[in-house]
C-alpha cells in the first residue's frame, strides 16, 4: 500500500472512530454491565485514534520523501501527464480484481458498529465478565477478602472484621508496631496494584494512567521537599494521633503521639543501642542506600494506597453497605439476589419483561427507600415499621446521622464512635452507651473520675494504725507523720 493510500485509510478510520464514539454517547447504556462494556470500547477507540494520529503526524513529516515522490508521479513527468499515471494505476487495480474475482471485501463499518446482545459475537461481553470477580459485581464493590486475611496475619496487628478492615486498610498508623519486612512490603505492593487495576477497569475514560502518574509526582515532590523528614532518628511521614500528627522513630520502628514522650524516648538505653546498630549498619554505604531505597518504596506504596482510596471513596462506602446487607441475608435470599441480578443484566432488553424501570435502567424510588435483597426498594410499611425514617444524630461521631434505631444502637461499638470518645480522652466506651452529646460525655467522665478518686481515698483510709501513745489514725496519716519525725 502506497503512502498516500495509507494516509487516506488512516483519515477515514479516524472519521469512523469519531462516529462510533458519538453513537455510544448518544444512546446511553441501560445497565451497569453495558455501561462498563461501552466505556472500555470507547477507551479502545481513543487508543486507536491516538495510534492513527501519531502515524499521520510521522507520515506527513515525510522523512524519506516517499510521499513527495508519489505526489510528483501523480502530476506526471516530462514524457507523461497526470492522466496517464491515473489510468496506469486504475489498470493495476482492475487486473488485481480480475485475478481474484472472489476476494472478500472488508466491511470497515462493521468493526465499529455497536454490538447488541442478540449478536452471535459476544467476545467483548465475555471479556467484561472475566474482568471482574463475583464479589466485585462488575466494578460496583471492592473484593478485598484475600487482603483482609493477609492483613490479620501480619505481625503486630489486632484482629478486625472485614467491615472494619474496609475502614482502615489505608490507615497505616494502625500498623506502627508492624515490622516493615518483606511480607509487609509484598502486602502493600499487591494492595496498591489491586487498587490501580480496579481504577483502570472501572474508570477507563478518566485517564487512570494520568491519575497514577500525578500521585507518583506528588509523592516525589513531598519526598524531595523533606515533607517526609529523615534525620537518622525520626521519620515524620507517618501521621498518628487525634490531630493527624505523630513522630516515628526509625531506629526503634515505633510511633509516638506526643513530642514530650518522643524526647524522653531519645535518652533511653534501648534507643541509643538501636541507633548505634543502625549507624554501624550504614557505615558501608551499601546497606544505608538499600535501607533508604526500601523505606522510599514502602512509603510510595502507602502513599499510593491512601490517594487511590480517596479517589475510590464512593466504591468503598458502597462495599461496606453491601457487606453489611449481605451479612443479614440467608443463603436462599442470596441465591435469589444473584438470580435477580443475572436476569437484570442479561434480560434488560426484553420487550415483554422490562417495563419502564428496565428501559430507563433506573429504579423509581422517589421516597429514597433502602434497597432490599432483590435490588428493589423495600415496602414503605416495612420502612416505617423499623423506623428507618427516624434520624439519630451523634455529636461524638462528628454529627453523623444514623437512620433507624438498629443502626443507632449498633454504632456505639463501631470504630467511628470509639475513636470520637478517645479524642475526648475517654477510654471506657462501654459506660457511655446512649450518650451522643460531647458535653454530656465529658460531664459523665469527670463524674466517673471523681468517684474513682473517692473510692481510692476510702481504701486508703480504711486501714487504721495506732501509735505508741494509743492515737488511732489512717495508715496514710501515720506514714506521713513518721516521715516527718513527729512520731
Amino acid at each position: 500500500m502506497s503512502t498516500l493510500e495509507s494516509q487516506r485509510y488512516a483519515l477515514e478510520d479516524l472519521d469512523r472512530l469519531e462516529k462510533a464514539i458519538a453513537d455510544r454517547f448518544l444512546e446511553p447504556a441501560r445497565t451497569h454491565r453495558d455501561k462498563i462494556s461501552e466505556e472500555h470500547e470507547i477507551a479502545s477507540f481513543l487508543n486507536r485514534i491516538q495510534h492513527q494520529s501519531n502515524y499521520l503526524l510521522d507520515s506527513f513529516e515525510d522523512g524519506n520523501e516517499e510521499r513527495a515522490r508519489e505526489i510528483a508521479n501523480l502530476h506526471g513527468g516530462e514524457t507523461t501527464n497526470q492522466f496517464d499515471e491515473f489510468y496506469k494505476q486504475l489498470k493495476s487495480i482492475k487486473d488485481f480484481h480480475r485475478r481474484y474475482p472472489n476476494q472478500p471485501v472488508e466491511n470497515l463499518e462493521e468493526n465499529y458498529r455497536k454490538k447488541r446482545k442478540t449478536d452471535d459475537d459476544t467476545s467483548d461481553l465475555d471479556a467484561i465478565d472475566t474482568m471482574f470477580t463475583g464479589e466485585e459485581a462488575l466494578g460496583k464493590y471492592f473484593d478485598l477478602i484475600a487482603f483482609h486475611e493477609r492483613y490479620v496475619n501480619l505481625r503486630g496487628v489486632t484482629h478486625v472484621s472485614y467491615v472494619q478492615y474496609l475502614d482502615i486498610f489505608d490507615k497505616f498508623e494502625q500498623l506502627s508496631r508492624t515490622p516493615k519486612d518483606d511480607e509487609y512490603f509484598k502486602y502493600i505492593s499487591d494492595l496498591s496494584a489491586y487498587l490501580e487495576g480496579f481504577l483502570k477497569r472501572t474508570r477507563p475514560l478518566d485517564d487512570p494512567e494520568g491519575s497514577i502518574a500525578k500521585i507518583e509526582e506528588s509523592f516525589n515532590e513531598e519526598w524531595e521537599n523533606k515533607k517526609f523528614k529523615q534525620n537518622g532518628t525520626a521519620v515524620n511521614h507517618k501521621p498518628n494521633g487525634p490531630n493527624g500528627e505523630g513522630i516515628y522513630c526509625d531506629a526503634c520502628e515505633k510511633m509516638f503521639e506526643k513530642q514530650t514522650v518522643y524526647d524522653g524516648h531519645l535518652s533511653g538505653k534501648k534507643h541509643k543501642k538501636n541507633f548505634e546498630l543502625k549507624q554501624q549498619g550504614g557505615v558501608n554505604g551499601a546497606s544505608s542506600i538499600a535501607a533508604n531505597f526500601k523505606e522510599r518504596a514502602i512509603s510510595l506504596r502507602e502513599f499510593e494506597i491512601t490517594k487511590l482510596a480517596e479517589i475510590l471513596g464512593e466504591v468503598r462506602e458502597e462495599t461496606k453497605i453491601n457487606v453489611e446487607r449481605k451479612s443479614a441475608l440467608t443463603l436462599r435470599e442470596r441465591q435469589l439476589e444473584m438470580e435477580a441480578l443475572e436476569r437484570q443484566e442479561l434480560g434488560g432488553d426484553d420487550e415483554d419483561g422490562g417495563g419502564e424501570q428496565e428501559d430507563d435502567g433506573k429504579i423509581y424510588n422517589p421516597l429514597k427507600l433502602p434497597i432490599g435483597w432483590d435490588g428493589k426498594p423495600i415496602p414503605f410499611w416495612l420502612w416505617k415499621l423499623h423506623g428507618l425514617g427516624v434520624e439519630y444524630p451523634c455529636e461524638i461521631c462528628g454529627n453523623f446521622v444514623y437512620m433507624g434505631r438498629k443502626a443507632f444502637d449498633k454504632h456505639f461499638m463501631e470504630a467511628r464512635h470509639v475513636h470520637g470518645l478517645r479524642c475526648l480522652g475517654i477510654q471506657n466506651s462501654a459506660l457511655f452507651r446512649e450518650i451522643t452529646s460531647i458535653q454530656d460525655a465529658l460531664a459523665l467522665w469527670e463524674k466517673i473520675k471523681k468517684e474513682r478518686r473517692a473510692q481510692e481515698s476510702l481504701r486508703e483510709q480504711a486501714v487504721e494504725v495506732e501509735d505508741d501513745e494509743g492515737n488511732v489514725m489512717s495508715e496514710k496519716v501515720y506514714n506521713d507523720l513518721k516521715k516527718q519525725g513527729l512520731l
